[in-house]
């Protein structure tokens, strides 16, 4: 089974699969084939955490291709450039480029196929074309006076015969097809001359930290190019940066609920949030579908992300085995009342004291008559409405959950290095990611900016055992909302009873009350966003316990993709999100 974001995805995926390879080789062909057709919503140039357990030892791992801070990336930096918080666009924001590194990794480590064999599709979407999708399109319109001005590179590759293209027209992309041909043939090159499998696949990761990519990311990043701050910055990424960091494999975090245990990408990333959710809600109801439910999700969720705030980052001094126990739940739950709480309140583990960033937050906002997308308001700015003229934007990422017929489970997110994120790299075909702009450059905070470190990424796949068997691995893009969705998505099938397919297609709702963990962290106090048709009873009966509800359409809210697997019959089950046509489950 194969569940992702885009059709062309899953089908690779499940191509492999039909070949013989496993899950690890079906997730890293389908995400590759994510880089070329939502450009974006990820890139080569970006960044991915995943969590897999292989059928044999049924032990979830994290491999975390999360890159970190640049070695002249520093707050002191920033400050000697006037900027006070890192850009949401350009290349000052830009952390070592890790996806496509991590993918060749996990490819080597765990996958049975060549490079050649998985990359293969990829690459000939990219040379001969895929068809753009309607938020492809709506994107690179809104963007189309930046890439004209000011990053002319993107405008080379986005803007076909020199205009905005329509819906279905196939876009390619000959520079990034080259990438991957050079890629390709450092392996092949490699086998031919005796080479094992793995030694094949390092000689190509080797272009990538040593070789051709490195020294053309290098090379790029020394010219100033227009970023969010409204003025032309080069970046702080060298070749020596690439060459000196590598992913990495670890340990998730996990709770246990209701007989299910549930893991995650640890502190350095948003992941603990969906856990330290569920340990609140253990001694709640949150019924899915209903006002109680929905309230106390809600309200649970405020608590969980304010200790976000406060508390997670790539840090030793992170609390986490407080912040994940029974007795910091049961404490936390307390806060929790029959009115929407319009504060941030983070916790005190271990009796220590909280220190947030300086957010901003909204004044008062007036949520009547809101409809969702298309409206001047902050409702609008929260449903992936698409980047700014500047090419700031609450952006969005992709997904893939891969299980196999022996077993092998993987789910995946895999994001960054987006088309409004920076100018593509000419000879590259892709641009940088912007994940620095999540860590802040106040002093004293988990997560404030620091060369080698890893920025407090939102990137959030989920695992799933149950009596110590992998069941289930899920996730949703969105940003912030990623670990909102997939609680709903969870609970629906948990507590509700539903199938993967209902319990994602259940009307979705989230809350921005916390900051936003992109450029420029706005939140908006007490404000819930839902999609229409959960009924004007359930939204009255939320406003009436203080909420601020928004009206999003009724097919407006999430990306869920899903595969699980039963371990007493073996039967394989997926599921992907109807909303904007686009993702799609396939198995057999």
């Amino acid at each position: 089974m194969v569940s992702s974001t885009h059709w062309l995805a899953s089908q690779v995926g499940m191509g492999v699969l039909e070949r013989g390879g496993n899950a690890f080789d079906a997730a890293t062909a389908a995400a590759f084939t994510l880089q070329v057709v939502e450009p974006h919503q990820n890139g080569p140039g970006g960044d991915m955490p995943l969590v897999f357990a292989r059928a044999d030892t049924k032990r979830p791992q994290v491999l975390c291709a999360q890159g970190p801070a640049p070695a002249a990336a520093s707050p002191e930096a920033f400050k000697k450039l006037g900027i006070d918080m890192v850009p949401g666009t350009g290349l000052l924001a830009a952390a070592i480029p890790g996806a496509t590194l991590g993918w060749m990794t996990f490819l080597r480590d765990e996958g049975t196929l060549s490079l050649g064999e998985v990359l293969g599709a990829a690459a000939d979407y990219a040379e001969n074309g895929y068809p753009a999708s309607a938020k492809v399109v709506e994107y690179i319109g809104r963007m189309e006076p930046l890439f004209r001005q000011h990053w002319r590179p993107s405008a080379d590759v986005y803007l076909p015969e020199d205009r905005v293209p329509v819906e279905g027209q196939l876009l390619v992309n000959t520079a990034l097809a080259r990438t991957y041909r050079r890629l390709i043939e450092a392996e092949s090159e490699a086998l031919a001359d005796g080479a094992s499998r793995r030694a094949a696949l390092d000689a190509a990761i080797r272009e990538w930290t040593d070789g051709f990519v490195a020294k053309g990311i290098e090379r790029f990043a020394q010219t100033p190019w227009r970023d969010s701050t409204g003025t032309e910055h080069a970046g702080f990424l060298t070749a020596e940066d690439i060459r000196g960091w590598r992913p990495h494999y670890e340990d998730p975090v996990s709770v246990d609920f209701e007989g299910y245990t549930v893991c995650k990408p640890g502190f350095w990333s948003q992941g603990p949030v969906l856990l330290q959710q569920l340990a609140l809600l253990s001694g709640l109801d949150a019924k899915p579908g209903t006002a109680d439910g929905i309230h106390n999700m809600i309200e649970a969720g405020k608590l969980a992300f304010a200790d976000r705030e406060a508390w997670y980052g790539d840090t030793a001094d992170v609390p986490g085995d407080v912040l994940l126990s029974a007795g910091y739940a049961d404490e936390r739950r307390r806060l929790i009342g029959a009115e929407a709480s319009m504060d941030i309140r983070p916790g005190t583990p271990d009796h220590r004291s909280p220190v947030l960033p300086n957010l901003r937050v909204s004044g008062n906002f007036d949520a009547s008559g809101l409809s969702g997308v298309g409206e001047p308001n902050a409702v609008a700015a929260l449903l992936d409405s698409g980047p700014k003229p500047d090419g700031e934007a609450r952006t969005d990422t992709v997904h893939v959950d891969v299980v196999d017929k022996w077993g092998n489970m993987v789910s995946a997110m895999p994001s960054g290095g987006w088309l409004h994120s920076s100018p593509v790299i000419p000879e590259l075909g892709f641009p940088l990611g912007t994940r620095l702009q999540m860590a802040w450059l106040e002093a004293g905070l988990p997560n404030t900016l620091a060369p080698g470190k890893r920025p407090r990424t939102t990137l959030s796949p989920t695992m799933v055992l149950k009596n110590g068997e992998p069941v289930m691995a899920f996730g949703s893009p969105g940003g912030d909302q990623q670990d909102q969705w997939q609680l709903q998505f969870f609970l629906n099938h948990v507590r509700g009873g539903l199938n993967l397919q209902e319990a994602i297609d259940a009307p979705a709702f989230h809350s921005t009350h916390f900051p936003s963990s992109f450029y420029p962290h706005d939140s908006q106090t007490g404000v819930v966003v839902i999609e229409a048709r959960a009924g004007e009873q359930l939204i009255s009966d939320l406003k009436a316990r203080g909420h601020i509800v928004g009206r999003a359409g009724d097919w407006e809210i999430g990306r869920m993709c899903a595969v699980s697997r039963d371990p007493r019959t073996g039967v394989l089950r997926a599921a992907a999100n109807a909303r904007g046509m686009q993702g799609y489950a396939v198995g057999r």
